[in-house]
């Protein structure tokens, strides 16, 4: 199928090719013919009309050997003509002549040569020219008539010549074309087998590089880039999925597993109790599990959801704050407003109200965690660009090789295993602040602490969402 597509192809371009030559030849060939014909009838008249101007003088002349001398240059210092023919009518009146029943020309003819004094005519390929001529007060139609052999023969010599020159160009237009279509084809051709070489299974392969800056090489690095991040939200994909089994699978086997020991004999009335307490610990941790992966997919695939509500932020994170204290209420989080604008319009921030408390909230609870609740610090600044949000606290840090795999969901790094979690908290934060149109930057020292900082440009939120 695909080299039978392939050859289609070829044949469209070799035929589109040669169809395009063989119109700009052909209209080449027509306009150099008629050019050249119209060449050789303009210096065939012209010498007619030397042919003309030397039978008027021979005409006109009474002394014999100025006769002589004019017709020894007609014969000698001109070319001869084929089938030449002189006529000299006398004209009459302004429509009136003296007619040779000779000549067989038209009445126009005559009629544009005494009305502008000068006309020519052609039929089967001779040529007359006529001209007035005036001696004294007398006027005279001076009628010269020959064929032009030499020009008949030199047209029909280009003529075969173009011909034959036509079909050797068409001939040649197709094996440059069928040359072309191959140049141009086998490229994409090679780009389709490779990729119809890589399936799901073999992602990490990648299309040979091409060395020219042309469309073709930047096809091969559009699709190679492509692979790249189908293969990241491949691995991202089976990574939350291992991850998501594992974390679900183990509470609900704990659960199954201490109902089926208290199942099995009766027990003390202080076992059912460290049974079902057991129980309630693992039904608890699935239930915030659960709602941490419907709270992710919230947010959409992209990241993207429509926000309907304007929130001031110091009152947001005021709101984020009163919370902690009811999960952590000796957390020592400090909200620092002190770089707060006077200006309170200039902290309103179109918004999810709900979802971005949630993605603060994650950040900030990470610093209590992370920092064996220590303390952490939040500052607010806005101005008319930007609102900007920094959260430092002086925990166990990231270390450098974890932070490109932050935003994974499930991704817990080695130093962060000891916590209790499930790695869902800052990609959630991340897509949150994402469909905001928002920035999170993270910076980190292992050992020393991390600043996470969150930044909303008010010329990219969209108007549409306000």
């Amino acid at each position: 199928m695909l080299l039978s597509y392939n050859m289609d192809i070829r044949k469209k371009i070799t035929f589109n090719y040669v169809a395009l030559s063989t119109f700009s030849t052909s209209l080449l060939c027509i306009i150099v013919f008629f050019l050249f014909r119209e060449n050789n009838r303009y210096h065939f008249l012209k010498r007619l009309d030397d042919r003309a101007k030397i039978v008027s003088s021979i005409h006109f002349q009474k002394d014999p050997e100025k006769i002589k001398y004019y017709q020894n240059l007609k014969k000698n210092g001109l070319e001869e003509l084929i089938e030449e023919e002189e006529y000299v009518l006398k004209i009459n009146s302004h429509n009136s002549f003296d007619y040779n029943t000779n000549l067989n020309l038209p009445n126009s003819f005559y009629t544009n040569i005494l009305s502008t004094g000068k006309d020519s005519y052609e039929r089967d390929n001779k040529y007359y020219l006529g001209q007035v001529f005036q001696e004294n007060s007398q006027k005279y139609i001076v009628i010269v008539g020959a064929r032009d052999r030499k020009g008949k023969d030199t047209t029909v010599y280009i003529v075969k010549i173009m011909l034959f020159g036509g079909i050797g160009f068409v001939i040649l237009a197709f094996l440059l074309g069928r040359f072309l279509a191959k140049r141009v084809i086998d490229p994409v051709a090679r780009i389709t087998r490779e990729v119809k070489r890589i399936s799901a299974s073999n992602l990490h392969n990648r299309l040979p590089e091409v060395k020219n800056s042309d469309e073709i090489s930047d096809l091969t690095n559009t699709f190679n880039n492509m692979l790249d991040r189908l293969e990241t939200s491949f691995e991202i994909q089976a990574n939350f999925i291992n991850n998501a089994s594992h974390e679900l699978k183990t509470p609900i086997t704990t659960i199954i597993a201490e109902a089926e020991i208290m199942l099995l004999k009766e027990r003390q009335q202080h076992e059912y109790v460290e049974s079902l307490q057991n129980i309630y610990s693992q039904a608890s941790r699935l239930g915030n599990l659960t709602e941490s992966l419907l709270k992710l997919t919230q947010t959409g695939y992209d990241g993207q959801k429509q926000v309907s509500d304007i929130a001031r932020m110091d009152e947001l994170l005021l709101d984020v704050k009163s919370d902690l204290d009811k999960i952590y209420p000796d957390n020592r989080v400090s909200i620092k407003l002190n770089f707060a604008p006077e200006d309170s319009n200039l902290l309103l921030l179109p918004c999810n109200k709900p979802l971005l408390e949630l993605a603060i909230n994650n950040i900030i609870t990470n610093g209590v965690k992370y920092s064996d609740n220590n303390e952490v610090f939040v500052n607010l600044s806005a101005n008319r660009e930007m609102i900007k949000i920094s959260i430092n606290d002086i925990g166990i840090g990231i270390p450098p090789e974890d932070i490109p795999h932050l935003y994974e969901p499930f991704f817990r790094g080695k130093i962060a295993a000891k916590y209790i979690g499930y790695g869902l908290g800052l990609p959630l934060a991340s897509k949150i602040i994402r469909m905001h149109d928002g920035e999170l930057q993270v910076q980190s020292e292992q050992n020393k602490g991390t600043i996470v900082t969150i930044i909303f440009k008010k010329g990219n939120i969209k108007k549409s969402n306000v």
